[in-house]
């Protein structure tokens, strides 16, 4: 491994960096000063998370290509926050949300699932040398980060990264697309948002179930809710890094069997040890979420599994180049056909069934923005229903791994 010429080497001192970036970001988007409130209605705190830690990267101050951070947040931290963000999932809430939530969400995760192939078969026509490359630096090797970003979440696109093998460059400007597309598009849900109320009426939705909906997250919140205590703390980090190491050993074990006795399976990615990481963490994190430990998320499961989350986005932040942009300006173009689909899906199969706006933005952005920015859009309807984005966006993570898969295989098919 070459010497790194970046001004901060020292991996503790990165992370103290990354910390302080987190804790700036966070802090003054919650500030009552009117230049930051004016200035986060704007730009999205996710985008930060990744384009500060950017920013330092390409101006040599650190090396995200030379630290282990990243390693260590995708093979400890990941596993540990899909189980913290999966055993909150509550399968009776979402039912009772109705069917046309669940059908705006599905059509959301099947618009990302069929755009990407969509996508990659319109640039073979047009512009094959957009969507080409061989080996890691394969276009739709790159592209399965996307889905997984756009179906789960962060968590889910680092699990496509390593399980599709996906090179460092290649993946830097796919994050670069990721967070700019997918920021264009949260910037259009937010403004149907403040149009919601004459979009449902002329298309004569009937939004009289989100009025109860709103009641009974109150109140969900008013039971469940409470203070956290050191040994609440405790038991979340060990049912997450529990969960973690256990799953490292059925990986271990299941991976050289798998390569014995069915070598066959590498050309779907069944062989890569990360893959059953994912596959086993998110899994445990599901049957948890039938138990008693459920009854963790009052405690703030899933706000430990977001911190998380956001280191991981942060050491992801961390390894992208920023002039990438410039470099592949085309990727761009395929993420906006890719997002394209989605939203002409959505929006058909939203003014088929009158689902009400709300269903149709939440519906999309639990998909493409995950926990993160869920709850911004759901928000944006009325603040009770923030919670809403948050379920929904917990069942995106639920299936991304699973979707996500999915749609890079479909992708390695359309790229031939």
């Amino acid at each position: 491994m070459e010497e790194s010429t970046a001004l901060i080497t020292n991996d503790a001192a990165v992370l103290g960096i990354l910390a302080l970036i987190l804790g700036a970001i966070f802090h003054t988007s919650r500030s009552s000063h009117p230049a930051f409130k004016k200035f986060y209605k704007y730009v999205p705190t996710l985008l930060l998370c990744y384009f500060i830690p950017s920013l330092f990267n390409s101006a040599g101050i650190i090396d995200g290509e030379q630290s282990r951070l990243y390693f260590v947040a995708s093979r400890y931290l990941l596993p540990a926050t899909l189980v913290l963000l999966t055993l909150s999932i509550d399968l009776d809430a979402i039912m009772r949300l109705g069917p046309k939530a669940l059908i705006m969400f599905g059509t959301g995760t099947i618009g990302i699932l069929l755009g990407g192939p969509v996508a990659i078969l319109v640039f073979s026509v047009v512009s094959p040398e957009t969507v080409g490359g061989q080996g890691p630096d394969a276009v739709w090797r790159g592209l399965t980060t996307v889905a997984g970003s756009w179906i789960g979440g962060s968590a889910n696109q680092v699990a496509m990264k390593e399980v599709f093998e996906v090179g460092d460059e290649l993946f830097s400007a796919m994050v670069a697309v990721d967070v700019m597309v997918a920021s264009i598009w949260l910037a259009f849900l937010l403004y149907l948002a403040g149009e919601s109320k004459l979009i449902d009426a002329r298309l004569g939705a009937d939004t009289t179930a989100l009025e109860e909906l709103k009641r009974r997250v109150a109140e969900f919140q008013a039971k469940h809710a409470r203070i956290p205590t050191l040994t609440d703390l405790m038991v979340i980090s060990a049912v997450g890094f529990g969960i973690m190491g256990l799953s490292h050993v059925l990986a271990d074990g299941i991976t050289p069997w798998i390569e014995a006795n069915a070598p066959f399976l590498e050309r779907f990615s069944l062989t890569s040890s990360f893959f059953w990481l994912i596959v086993f963490a998110t899994t445990a994190g599901l049957i948890l979420s039938f138990t008693p430990a459920r009854g963790l998320e009052g405690a703030g499961a899933s706000t430990v599994g977001s911190a998380m989350l956001y280191i991981l986005v942060a050491t992801i932040g961390m390894g992208m180049d920023i002039m990438a942009i410039f470099e592949r300006p085309g990727i761009f173009l395929v993420g906006g056909v890719w997002m394209v689909v989605h939203a002409v899906l959505l929006l058909s199969v939203g003014r088929a069934i009158k689902a009400p706006t709300f269903y149709l933005a939440v519906g999309s952005q639990a998909n493409v923005g995950g926990a993160a920015s869920a709850p911004i859009v759901a928000s944006a309807f009325h603040p009770t229903l923030a919670p809403v984005g948050v379920l929904l966006a917990v069942l995106g993570y639920a299936v991304g791994t699973y979707a996500a898969w999915i749609c890079g295989q479909l992708m390695r098919v359309a790229a031939g």
